[in-house]
């Protein structure tokens, strides 16, 4: 079994923000595989299919980002799949440029809540991850207004298109080691 979570806020006003890029992410591979996403008892929308005879979870957490952990810590400890073997998180990261994808097989929070979150619930910090680049604010803006605005025109068109390749990448998992994955999008 395989579980993508992809990491944002619910509530159509934080739909378009550069903190919901993860669940862009989600949508295009429950899309792509015809996995419809429903609420569920794990405080998360929720989707179950089979991708190439493998079972695979879509999550988007509804906890808000601060405590995405509380939703993929139960669902792991549910199903009792190891995260390091079974788990990818897509997400925002602002240390990248906008547009740009990098992909992970561990790491710290690097001061994303949402990502402390998890390791803090997961006791661990050895999950897959893709971090789609956001961009860095401009010098005295505040970090949490910057991650809750809306991509100006001329960004939005590459962050779509990262958000494409990371959902390839996470497509491309489903049949290939990580680490070749990642030989190939990184």
């Amino acid at each position: 079994m395989k579980i993508i979570v992809g990491l944002g806020n619910p509530g159509q006003q934080y739909e378009m923000t550069r903190h919901n890029v993860g669940f862009w992410a989600v949508d295009l591979l429950a899309e792509a595989w015809d996995i419809p996403l429903r609420e569920g008892k794990f405080k998360g929308l929720i989707g179950e299919g089979r991708v190439g005879g493998e079972k695979v979870l879509l999550v988007k957490p509804l906890t808000y980002m601060n405590l995405s952990g509380e939703c993929v810590g139960s669902l792991i400890s549910f199903y009792k799949v190891d995260p390091k073997e079974s788990l990818l998180v897509i997400y925002d990261d602002l240390d990248l440029p906008c547009g740009r994808i990098r992909l992970r097989t561990k790491g710290s929070s690097g001061g994303h809540n949402g990502m402390k979150s998890l390791i803090a619930h997961l006791g661990t910090e050895e999950f897959k991850r893709i971090k789609i680049g956001i961009g860095r604010p401009a010098p005295g803006r505040k970090v949490a207004d910057y991650v809750l605005s809306t991509f100006p025109p001329e960004e939005l068109a590459e962050v779509q298109e990262a958000v494409k390749k990371s959902a390839e990448a996470a497509k491309t998992w489903m049949g290939m080691s990580f680490l070749r994955v990642m030989n190939q999008f990184n």
